[in-house]
Parts: C-alpha cells; sequence; structure tokens
C-alpha cells in the first residue's frame, strides 16, 4: 500500500504535532457544523441543474460502521462532491439495514450470556457496560449501533441528505416493500414452487447470504450419485460433478472410521454416510435406516462398475469427509490429483494397510486409467501436474491448485477417449448434461444436494440444504427477465469494466431464490402469514423510497396512506390522482410533489459497493429495476471495489482485526482517514489499512497545510515569467488528469495526481524560484485546493476560507483546463531541466566525486534533423532502419556525417519506439528545442544546485572546452557531460 510514497520528493514530519491535531479536530467540527447549518448538502428538484443520485447500499445496525464501510462511503463521497461541483444537482442519502437474522442473532447471543460475544462488543465495539445490558432488545441494539453510527458518518464529512433516512423496518418503508412484491407477483416474478435452498435447522428458515456468519455466497449445488453395486441388492452411491470419469475409476474411497449406515432410500437399499442419510430426508427423499456400520467393514470388499461390470476394490480413505455429499467416494487417479497421492501414499507406505481385509498387493496393482485426452498433457495429466507444481501428498495445499487447474483445463478442451464407449470422441463439456440424463435413464445414476462450504446462521446452527415444497420463490432463472437484466447491464457503465463479466456470470447462473424465511425481522410477505421478506430480497429497490421519504417525514404520512394505488401513481403514474388522494387521505399537492420527486431523481446514477455483493445484492438491483420499471428507470452505473484488509489480514472482529469508523476518525480525523483509505486501492483490488499508512497520511496533511499557509502569507505580483507559465500549464494538465480519473472512478490514481503529483510541481516551481513570492501561486493554489477538495473536504474548506473566497469549497466550480495557459513548450524545456539533473546526479553518485565545474555540451543541429525524422517515422508507420537511414542520407547535411548516422539511428530508433505515444506527439509538435538557450538561462540555479560552476558549450562550437571529447555523445534531450 502507498508503494508511490517512494518516489514522491516532498518531506512531511514524523510524528504529528498535538497542535495540529486539536486544530484537526476543531476545523472539522467546524465545517461540519457550517454545512449542517446551512443545509448545503438538502438536495431538492432543480429544472436549472442537472441531476446526479449516488447511493450506498445501506449498512447492517447488527454492530457498528467499520472502516470497510468507510472505504467505500469515501468513494462514493468523493464522486458525489466532484459532481456537486461540476455543478450537478447531487443526491446522496443514507439508510440503515435492519432486516433478517444478523440482529436477532447478535441480541439472542447477549441474552444467551455469551461471553466471548460480549466481550468482543465491550473491547472491539466499544459498547458501554450500561447499554450492553439492553442488547437482549434487538431493537434496543439496532437504535443504538445507528445512533453510533449516524454519528460517525456525519464525523467522516460525507454529504447526505439526512432527511431521506430511514430502517427496513419501519411501517412506512415495509408498505413500499409490500407494494415491490406484490407487484413482482402480478408480473410472476414470484412464484410458489419447489426449489433446494439453504436451510437452518434451528430458525426453521431459509438463510439468505446476509443472514449467514459464515458461507456467504454458497449455494445448493447438486452433486451426481453414481451407483455402484455392491452386491445383487445394495448400491454403494459415489457423489461427484465429474461423472463423465466413470470410464477411470479404479477404485472407492470409504473412511474407515466413519459412521455409515445401510439404509433404505425411497425404494433401494444404499450404503451412505449417516450424515447423509439425514441431509436426504430434508430433500423429498424416503429414507429408512436399517442398521450402523464403521467404513472399515467395507475395506476390502469389491464393487462392480456399472459400466465396465469390472471388480474393483474398497480401499480406505482417511481423506473422506462424511459430511461431504455421501461420504462415499470414487477413484480416477489418471485425472484427480487427490486420488493420485491418496493411491501413491498407499501403495508406497502398505504398513497402513494393516488392520484390514485387503491385500497389499492388491493396492499396488490398482493403476490409473487414462480416458480424457487433454492438450498439453500426456496419458496421466494428474500424475503430471502434481509434479510439474511439486504436490508432496494430498495434504500439501497445491493438491487443491493442481485439482483446479485440471479440472478446468479438462472441462473445456478435453476430448474422451476411446474406453469412454458411446461418448468416445467427444467433448466433456458438450457431453456432460446428456451423460448425466442417460446415465439417469439407465438406472445407474441419482443426485442429491449439498453445500460445498460450511455454512452458519446467525443464530450459530449449522445449515443444510432442503428441498422447500410451497415455498415463495424469485423466479431468477426465467429467460426473459435474465435477457432483461442484461440489456439493463449493456446500457450501464461498470467500473472497472472488468467486472462486466462477473455480472454476466451471475445473471447467468442465478435460479430461483426463496425470498421469505420464519425468523428475525423484516416485512411480512403480504399473501404468505407467518413468513417475512428475507434480507436481501427487501434491499433492491429501495433507492425510490429515498426519493420519496423526505414528503413521507415531512407530512407524517401514515403507513396506512400509503397504498398500492399511491405507489403505482407515483412511481407510473397510473391513476387517477383525484381518486388515489380521496382514498389514501394524501393531498393531492403532496401526490404530485413525490410524484415530480420520483421523476427528477431516477434513474440512479452510480451506486458503489464491494465485490462480495455481485453475486447477490448488485445483481439482484439489476434484475427488479428491470422488473418494476420502463428502461428510463433503469440504473446507470455501478462501482465495485474490492474487500478492506487490516494490517494485512483479513477484517475479523472477533480477532479483534477491527477498527471502527468512529474510532479511526478519532485518531486520524476524518480527512486523513478518507484520504488514507481512498489511496489504498481502486478497481476490484483489496485496499489494506495500516495504521502507519494513516499516520503518514495525517502528517503529510499537516505539511500541506503549513504550505498553503505559507504560500498564502507570501503572495506577492509578479510578471508572468517563464515558470509562471510552466506552473500554470503544468496545472491544466493536472486538472484534466484528476477529472478523466474521477469520471471513471479512478479514485486512488485521482487523489495520487491530485495531492502528491500537484505538491511536487509546486515544490518545483519553488526550487526553481528559490523563494515563495509569486502571486502565481496563490492563484494556483485555489486550484489545487479544489481538486483536493472531494477528497479532504475540512481541510479544503479552511484553506479555501484562508484564501478570502466566498462561499463553501464544496459547491465552488470544479476546475476545467485553460487552453490559452497551456504552453507545452515551456513545460517540456523544465522536463528537459529535471531530465539533465538527474543524468549529473547519477554521474556524480556513479563517479562519487563533488563537482567544482560541470560542462554541458547540447546537440549539433543535423542530430536534431535525425532525432525529428525518426519520431515522425515512428508515429506513421513501422519503423524500419535501413529504410530510414536510406532516406535520411540523401540530405546533404547528413550525408557529411554519414557513420555517425548509421550508429545514431539504430539508438533512436530503440529509444523512440519505447517512447510513450503522447510524449512522442508533443515532441513531434515542438519541434527542435533550444537547448543552449534553456541551460544558459538555467545557470545559475544549476550553480547552486550543485555547487559548481556551469559551463554550457553547443557540440559543434569550435571554442568549446572539452578535454575528454564529451561533446560527440550529446543527443536531442541528452546533452553529453563532463565534471571536473
Amino acid at each position: 500500500m502507498f508503494s508511490i510514497y517512494k518516489n514522491k520528493t516532498f518531506n512531511s514530519p514524523q510524528t504529528i504535532s498535538e497542535t495540529f491535531m486539536e486544530l484537526l479536530r476543531k476545523t472539522e467540527e467546524k465545517w461540519q457544523k457550517a454545512w449542517e447549518n446551512a443545509r448545503i448538502f438538502e438536495a431538492d428538484p432543480d429544472s436549472n441543474k442537472r441531476k446526479f443520485f449516488v447511493t450506498f447500499p445501506y449498512p447492517y445496525m447488527n454492530g457498528p460502521l467499520h472502516v470497510g464501510h468507510a472505504f467505500t462511503a469515501s468513494r462514493i463521497d468523493a464522486y458525489a462532491r466532484f459532481k456537486r461541483m461540476q455543478g450537478y444537482n447531487v443526491l446522496f442519502p443514507w439508510a440503515w439495514h435492519w432486516t433478517g437474522q444478523p440482529l436477532a442473532g447478535a441480541s439472542e447471543r447477549v441474552a444467551k450470556g455469551d461471553e466471548e460475544f460480549i466481550r468482543v462488543l465491550r473491547e472491539v465495539d466499544g459498547v458501554p457496560e450500561e447499554e450492553l445490558k439492553k442488547f437482549v432488545d434487538p431493537i434496543y441494539m439496532a437504535t443504538y449501533y445507528t445512533n453510533e453510527s449516524r454519528t460517525a458518518a456525519k464525523k467522516a464529512g460525507f454529504s447526505i441528505d439526512w432527511r431521506r433516512e430511514f430502517n427496513t423496518i419501519m411501517p412506512t418503508f415495509q408498505k413500499f416493500v409490500e407494494w415491490q412484491y406484490e407487484s413482482l407477483r402480478e408480473k410472476r416474478y414470484v412464484t410458489i414452487g419447489t426449489h433446494p435452498v439453504v436451510w437452518c435447522p434451528k430458525c426453521q428458515s431459509p438463510t439468505g447470504d446476509h443472514d449467514r456468519q459464515e458461507g456467504e455466497g454458497v449455494t445448493p449445488e447438486q452433486y451426481t450419485l453414481i451407483k455402484f453395486k455392491l452386491d445383487e441388492e445394495t448400491y454403494l452411491p459415489a457423489a461427484t460433478f465429474r461423472p463423465e470419469t466413470i470410464y477411470g475409476v479404479t477404485n472407492i474411497w470409504i473412511h474407515p472410521d466413519a459412521t455409515y449406515v445401510e439404509a433404505k432410500v425411497d425404494d433401494e437399499k444404499w450404503i451412505i454416510s449417516e450424515k447423509a442419510a439425514e441431509k436426504l430426508k430434508e430433500q423429498g427423499r424416503t429414507v429408512e435406516t436399517k442398521r450402523k456400520l464403521k467404513g472399515r467393514e467395507l475395506i476390502g470388499k469389491t464393487f462392480e462398475s456399472p459400466v465396465t461390470k469390472e471388480k474393483l476394490p474398497i480401499l480406505p480413505g482417511w481423506f473422506v469427509d462424511p459430511a461431504q455429499a455421501t461420504g462415499v467416494v470414487y477413484s480416477v487417479p489418471a485425472h484427480a490429483p487427490y486420488d493420485w497421492l491418496a493411491l501413491k501414499d498407499l501403495q508406497e507406505k502398505p504398513e497402513v494397510l494393516r488392520g484390514f481385509n485387503i491385500d497389499p498387493e492388491t493396492v499396488k496393482n490398482v493403476k490409473p486409467i487414462s480416458m480424457i485426452k487433454v492438450e498439453g498433457f500426456g496419458e496421466y495429466p494428474a500424475i503430471e501436474v502434481v509434479e510439474q507444481l511439486g504436490v508432496k501428498d494430498q495434504h500439501d495445499p497445491k493438491a487443491e491448485e493442481a485439482t483446479k487447474l485440471l479440472y478446468k483445463k479438462e472441462f473445456h478442451s478435453g476430448v474422451l477417449k476411446e474406453n469412454c464407449m458411446e461418448y468416445s470422441g467427444k467433448m466433456v463439456r458438450e457431453v456432460k448434461e446428456t451423460l448425466i440424463e442417460e446415465f439417469r435413464k439407465r438406472g445407474i445414476a441419482d443426485f442429491m444436494y449439498d453445500l460445498t462450504q460450511p455454512v452458519i446462521c446467525r443464530c450459530l446452527t449449522p445449515c443444510i440444504v432442503k428441498v422447500l415444497q410451497d415455498q415463495w420463490f424469485l423466479t431468477y432463472s426465467n429467460p426473459e427477465w435474465k435477457k432483461k437484466a442484461k440489456e439493463a447491464l449493456s446500457r450501464m457503465e461498470i467500473y472497472p469494466e472488468t467486472a462486466t463479466q462477473w455480472f454476466l456470470a451471475v445473471i447467468d447462473w442465478l435460479r430461483e431464490w426463496a425470498c421469505a424465511r420464519r425468523t428475525g425481522f423484516g416485512t411480512p410477505l403480504p399473501w404468505g402469514p407467518g413468513w417475512v421478506i428475507e434480507t436481501l430480497s427487501d434491499s433492491t429497490i429501495y433507492m425510490a423510497f429515498y426519493t420519496i421519504n423526505k414528503h413521507i417525514r415531512r407530512c407524517n404520512l401514515k403507513p396506512e396512506m400509503l397504498t398500492k394505488d399511491m405507489f403505482d401513481y407515483v412511481f407510473y403514474g397510473k391513476g387517477d390522482i383525484e381518486e388515489i388522494a380521496s382514498e389514501s387521505k394524501i393531498n393531492v399537492e403532496v401526490l404530485e410533489e413525490m410524484r415530480k420527486e420520483f421523476l427528477y431523481w431516477y434513474p440512479v446514477d452510480l451506486r458503489v459497493s464491494a465485490k462480495e455483493l455481485v453475486p447477490n445484492h448488485l445483481t439482484f438491483f439489476i434484475f427488479h429495476h428491470v422488473a418494476l420499471f420502463p428502461p428510463e428507470h433503469w440504473p446507470k452505473a455501478i462501482g465495485v471495489n474490492g474487500m478492506l484488509m487490516i494490517e494485512g489480514k483479513q477484517m475479523h472482529k472477533s480477532k479483534g482485526n477491527f477498527v471502527t469508523m468512529k474510532n479511526a476518525v478519532e485518531e486520524y480525523g476524518a480527512d486523513a482517514t478518507r484520504c488514507a483509505l481512498l489511496l489504498s486501492a481502486e478497481g476490484m483490488d483489496d485496499p489494506d489499512w495500516r495504521s502507519e499508512n494513516v499516520r503518514d497520511v495525517r502528517n503529510k496533511l499537516e505539511s500541506f497545510y503549513n504550505s498553503a499557509k505559507k504560500i498564502i502569507e507570501n503572495a506577492r505580483d509578479e510578471e508572468n515569467e517563464r515558470l509562471e507559465r510552466w506552473l500554470m500549464s503544468t496545472l491544466q494538465r493536472r486538472v484534466a488528469e484528476v477529472t478523466e480519473n474521477l469520471e471513471q472512478m479512478k479514485t486512488r490514481t485521482a487523489l495520487e495526481i491530485a495531492f502528491f503529483e500537484i505538491w511536487n510541481d509546486f515544490r518545483w516551481y519553488i526550487r526553481r524560484k528559490g523563494k515563495i513570492r509569486a502571486n502565481v501561486l496563490g492563484e494556483a493554489l485555489k486550484i489545487w485546493v479544489r481538486l483536493l477538495a472531494p477528497f479532504a473536504p475540512h481541510m479544503c474548506e479552511e484553506i479555501w476560507s484562508m484564501l478570502g473566497e466566498e462561499g463553501f469549497i464544496s459547491f465552488a466550480s470544479w476546475p476545467k483546463p485553460n487552453e490559452k495557459l497551456m504552453d507545452v513548450r515551456v513545460e517540456e524545456s523544465e522536463n528537459f531541466i529535471k531530465s539533465v539533473m538527474e543524468d549529473t546526479q547519477n554521474i556524480i553518485r556513479a563517479t562519487k566525486t563533488t563537482p567544482s565545474k560541470i560542462y554541458y555540451y547540447t546537440s549539433a543541429p543535423w542530430k536534431w534533423k535525425l532525432y525529428l525524422k525518426t519520431l515522425e517515422k515512428a508515429a506513421a508507420e513501422k519503423l524500419e532502419t535501413g529504410t530510414l537511414i536510406r532516406e535520411l542520407l540523401k540530405e546533404p547535411e547528413l550525408r557529411e556525417h554519414a557513420k555517425e548516422v548509421v550508429n545514431m539511428v539504430q539508438k533512436v530508433a530503440e529509444e523512440t519506439v519505447k517512447m510513450p505515444e503522447a510524449k512522442r506527439k508533443t515532441q513531434l509538435n515542438i519541434g527542435t528545442v533550444d537547448e543552449y538557450e534553456i541551460l544558459e538561462n538555467t545557470k545559475s540555479f544549476l550553480s547552486e544546485e550543485f555547487k559548481a560552476e556551469i559551463h554550457v558549450f553547443g557540440e559543434d562550437d569550435p571554442e568549446r572546452y572539452d578535454p575528454k571529447q564529451r561533446a560527440k555523445l550529446a543527443k536531442p534531450y541528452r546533452p553529453a557531460i563532463f565534471i571536473e
């Protein structure tokens, strides 16, 4: 994190002064109070202004806001402030998520006296003892955290319109959710059916992602069960995701110490793990356990392959998880790294077979069977990939990497071999579904559902898969709904663009989603007594509620007044307004205002959240909008960011690796917290909160503040010299760069330029000038502080005020590049000086000398002609040095230096090819640079910098002092240097 700092040329104090910290707090409190008193972030419809509506997913209130929330919210707030300064009418509202199991589960743990959990609330969340006792009431708990979090959001300086605030169990909001679900049901996007869901046995409810303590994103997976015959009437159903590999089976693995059962499953006799039997009972299967047995009873027996009829052995596999699927695993060592490693272990350590009814020779005779041809591998891909990755044994973490790599390659490019019978010659990915269907018809395959990773409910109960009957589902599998979601996505801006493919994949694989549960808080399902709408299903279009909640609160509208017809009018314009007013008892004027407000603000212009919400909330957000609103009201953009780490580790409250937003702001200040977070990552990279880096940012903000003060105090009128032109020209380019990056939600890059790069520009100007006196610095500071305002708003408000500017910087106009102030030639001349100084310093370091005299030799005119011609050719076409040399030697001036031309063209061509296109164009536009004049005019500066006499000569100057014949080494933009 912050590796960019290494090359920054400014210094800052190692520790922050207490005085500055006090100033920081006072400044932040001063401007937060000023913003609140002036109500500047309360946004109302304004027909004379373009609108911009930004939103942040409302946070769960089973705990305080943390720096992960602060990261995402700071990105949104920086963008909102940027747009506001661009002249947009910006709405940034906020609300609180109380729905679901998280809150109820947390409160229940307090009520049960969970000491470890209570310790975390006390020590990490900072909840006072007298408040903790009241947390047995979940509503009190939510209220406490909401009040604390509201204060934290205000202290962070987020530019929120608090008039629109609500929580998700407010009766008025619940009426909105009822309208949403009645509308979805009318459109047949909510239906009753039978589908597998993640289920909490204790809560007796489906457990959505945000109702989980562990296992977010895990969904029920369907395993194919290959039915291997143990005897004439008994099957060993082995679970797999790769049924095509049955043609390579060599043995079955059974955990010798696990408990299995002989059970009648529907009409068949199966041997499966005890846990598998319990799971199948929840999946609509009739399961009758006949007897229990230990896995070792099966070791050494043989079974029959259903496709080859060959008899194969059952071997001990201690790696088999009896809690996963059936607890029976078939082995394909040629194509499954874990199977090969387990078989190899048994063959190399036959002593582990003692006590089992199996001959070690039987194990030694088990040979891998190759049945998939895959490019890049030979007969036994599993063996090869294990050797390539250096996997030691089945316990090596690299075994999982090997498995994923090979499975992916075989699925996408694998071809089944001749021993795969009727499927020979077919691609694995093309035949898989057909093969499963055929195997089921032949009675050699079945299926079951399970979870590939543990899922723990918020009540701390392990979850299972249950096939629910008569359950209400959102039909995300509906092809037409998917098509509309993809259409909306194609119209949207996704930041970063690379997240688009992820959204498309999620839209494709989403299936029926249980939208209601039995426990926790939430909106009652309008037509389903005892059911409440689950936590991820009531948070998809609430942005529309933001647009009208201001009026609901102002007019004190009661829940019973918010009828379905009222919402239909506000959001669709349907119905007779007079009749709706009479029915709802809401004034016509209020209804008209609500309709006007919705039409003004919708659609949502930007929604930003962490990448963990792409597989659920953010994609549901798209689905529900296309289901309920016309295309003109579909969302316009989504920003996706990474998941915050703390000191390089995953944030985990119970392990103490957790920082609240409140504590961060109190310790470091709002602007330092915001800037440190924004500098830590962009795109979908994971940011890392490191206290050392936050302190460093805070120190740099102190240096910036002190520098700004000096500039303001020392500004004087001076004539517009070349350095002044350079500073203002450079700033125009910085303005364009910051603007472009902010528009693309590249908040880190934008801040790096706005803070560090411009600071370096100022420092270079002052260094070249030798003083802080020029009035131009004051004008430049007005530009700089506006570019920083979205990121560090409190400090920038203070400096704006110190500059004597009226009004809030939050509403000052965003700088625009002024082409009249751009001077590419003068910018390039300063770049040239920096380059010369760098070359000089490198020579001094390499030779370890203290110079008394430094001689610079600038290029002869013929070299400039060669250089520019090479640039021109590189810009227009592929550079052929031979052709270029022949063309150059047609010039009489260059023919005189034929040998030098040949040597120089090759070097210049190599440099030109590597040169950024923008730089190439700039140098072409400028043409020949009078390096001699630039260096002559800079002699006093260079002399002061290097504490040496400076002498400048042209390469072809007959009077030059050149004892070492260095002048001939001069190239355009790279004068030759001699040091005495």
